[in-house]
């Protein structure tokens, strides 16, 4: 389950974000992409390398802000900074331990989206609900 929770919760996001268009959807995870690098800033560890890790977090999601790749970037940059927590025995959540590894598991889940350039999951089951659709004949009313 500490597995497939976290894949489950990027799943999930995926598919939230999927709810926002285009072009405010790229935008919006831009800034969540600055919030996650700031996510360690009150105690996480490493001292001035969080200042460092949040600015490049911060670069990211300017980049961002025009280009999907750099919000997968981000992200896969925050995965890393996540297993070093863990590893480091310091998680996001300090009441649970096991917080960084699944936001580990879980943002990888979230920059393939990304790369993939964040298309509307939401959409993509409408157009294929409308194509599996089409050609068949209408049933008739009862």
């Amino acid at each position: 389950m500490s597995v497939v929770a976290p894949i489950m919760i990027g799943v999930l996001y995926v598919c939230l974000m999927s709810l926002i268009r285009e072009p405010h959807r790229r935008r919006f995870n831009a800034i969540m992409v600055a919030g996650a690098g700031a996510a360690y800033l009150s105690g996480g560890g490493f001292g001035p390398w969080e200042f460092a890790f949040t600015a490049v977090m911060t670069y990211c999601a300017y980049r961002g802000l025009e280009s999907w790749t750099f919000v997968g970037i981000g992200w896969l940059l925050h995965t890393g900074w996540d297993l070093l927590h863990h590893l480091h025995g310091n998680p996001i959540i300090p009441f649970a331990d096991l917080s960084s590894l699944g936001c580990a598991i879980c943002d990888p889940v979230i920059a393939v989206w990304c790369f993939a350039g964040g298309p509307s999951v939401t959409g993509l089951l409408r157009a294929r609900l409308g194509r599996s659709r089409v050609g068949r004949p209408a049933t008739p009313p009862p």
